[in-house]
């Protein structure tokens, strides 16, 4: 099995990349994420590859970082999901936004990555949530929310309503920590308030 690939660009075309190493020419399909990291053909390129192998053929897909070599296979570890639909899905969305939807259930978001439909975003959801990397690099370790189940109701209310969660997190924790927290209607009322001004 091919783990690393690390060569001159021969060819770069939409979601894939010859790689020549030492003379061999290596067929690399890629995310979008990796072809913008990339530079022009002539120049040095590293990869982490995963070689997926079918009853009718090898194929090689490479990736920039760890992180996205590690989402890549739990995604195609989901039934149903492919590794075409496993690399769109990392075109379409950055890795560290896509644990962050898997882990809050924003079926919204994950929706809106081309090819992902209802149905496969809460099949995600569920057969992934807890099996995603801890840390994710660049991110911030999570301060626990005031507010608990109380935050996250206000906060499915507002995404039923057509708010965008990420939108609307900011302005819930703002009400709950100004010490508005009472009941369930008066905090959603505080925040519409906040959101309207």
């Amino acid at each position: 099995m091919i783990a690393h690939l690390a060569g001159t660009l021969l060819e770069k075309h939409l979601q894939r990349l010859v790689v020549d190493v030492n003379g061999v020419g290596y067929d690399v399909h890629v995310p979008l994420s990796t072809i913008y990291a990339t530079g022009e053909p002539g120049s040095a390129v590293r990869l982490r590859v995963h070689t997926h192998v079918t009853d009718d053929a090898i194929r090689l897909f490479g990736f920039q970082t760890a992180l996205e070599l590690t989402l890549f296979e739990r995604l195609i570890g989901v039934s149903g999901i492919g590794p075409r639909v496993a690399l769109a899905v990392l075109s379409g969305i950055e890795p560290a936004e896509l644990i962050r939807a898997l882990r809050s259930g924003d079926l919204v978001r994950l929706t809106r990555i081309p090819g992902i439909g209802r149905k496969t975003a809460e099949r995600l959801v569920l057969e992934l949530k807890d099996r995603l990397p801890s840390e994710v690099p660049g991110e911030e370790p999570e301060v626990p929310h005031p507010g608990g189940e109380l935050r996250d109701d206000v906060l499915s209310a507002l995404v039923n309503l057509g708010y965008q969660r990420s939108a609307v997190e900011k302005t819930v924790d703002k009400v709950l920590k100004a010490g508005e927290a009472g009941d369930f209607e008066s905090v959603l009322r505080a925040v519409l308030r906040e959101m309207a001004r």
